[in-house]
This record gives C-alpha cells, structure tokens and sequence, in this order.
C-alpha cells in the first residue's frame, strides 16, 4: 500500500470511528442491562418516531427498570416492558398508533409488542432471536441490537411447550437508561 493510500485508509477509519462515537452518544440510544450484562439498542426514531418517543419517555421515568422477561420463546423472541409481569399489562401513558414499515424483522431486531389492535402498543417490546419475516408489516420496528446479542441469547427461556411462551422465575431488566440523558 502506498502512503497516498495508507492516508486515505487511516481517514476513513477515523470517519467511521466518529460517526460510532456520535451514534453511542446519540439521544436514540438505549442501554438494557440484565444479570449477564449489557444490550445496546439504537431505536429507530427515523420510521417510528412516536414508539421510540414512547420507550425513551418510559426509560428516562425508570419505568423499565426490574421489569420481567415474561415471555421468551426460544429461537423467536423475548419480550418485556409489563408492569404486570404476565403480557397484559402496560404504562399509564397512551397507545402508540401502528408505525409500519418496510423494515423487516431479522434477528436482534426490537419490535413492538401489542394486542391484535395495530394500534395498541404502550410498553412492551420484544427482541427478536432469529429472523421473524411472519411479522414484517404486521408490527412496529422500534429500534435494533447494536451490541450485545451474546447477553439476549442468555436470557432465562420459556420450558417447551409452555403456554403462550411464559417463563417460570424469568430473568429481568436490572435498569434501563438513555445513554445520553435528555
């Protein structure tokens, strides 16, 4: 490589390197920490605006924080964001109309949990463990795993067979926090 192209390399490494460090410090970005550490989520105010406003409003409240992973179905999804702890419950704040878009839902992909109302999502969400394209079009992409997929594929699963993919003693969210306070 000669030093012409050395020099490009090297900028655009740094370029790369700061467009990272902008996104961490971004206000989409959302830290879920559970017992086996660290899950990073950028969510994705581009094509959701109102979900995501919704997950960093209940986040900045704390509203997140101990809240159950009541239902983990291995090799589709695990989701949470219940006060309730058992799938019917949500915030005090209003549903969030349906957001749909042509995002698809592939593996560490948030979305938004709801009843068969399009237009009920409050505060559960789900991560999907593998690729889901059954859902594409039929519910909200909030955001996506950025780092730490290693922790979800840890989380506490549902025995087999269990109705509805309910987890007996399941695993929490330790806290959840916007990594640039608003």
């Amino acid at each position: 490589m000669n030093r012409r192209h050395a020099v490009s390399a090297l900028a655009l490494a740094l370029s790369l390197a700061a467009s990272g460090a902008a996104r961490a410090a971004d206000d989409n970005t959302v830290y879920l920490d559970t017992k086996d550490g660290r899950v990073t989520i950028e969510l994705r105010s581009d094509i959701a605006p109102k979900h995501a406003k919704q997950i960093k409003t209940l986040t900045a409240q704390g509203f997140y924080d101990g809240l159950k992973f009541h239902r983990v179905i291995d090799g589709f999804m695990a989701q949470t964001g219940d006060p309730k702890g058992n799938g019917t419950g949500g915030s005090s704040l209003p549903n969030v109309p349906a957001e749909f878009s042509s995002a698809g839902f592939r593996r560490g992909t948030v979305g938004m949990a709801r009843s068969s109302d399009p237009n009920s999502a409050n505060s559960q969400f789900f991560i999907c463990l593998a690729d889901a394209p059954f859902l594409n079009g039929q519910y909200t992409v909030v955001g996506v795993v950025t780092d730490g997929m290693d922790v979800v594929d840890k989380i506490k699963k549902a025995a087999p067979g269990a109705p509805g993919g309910s987890v007996q003693n399941p695993d929490k969210i330790v806290k959840m926090s916007l990594a640039k306070a608003r």
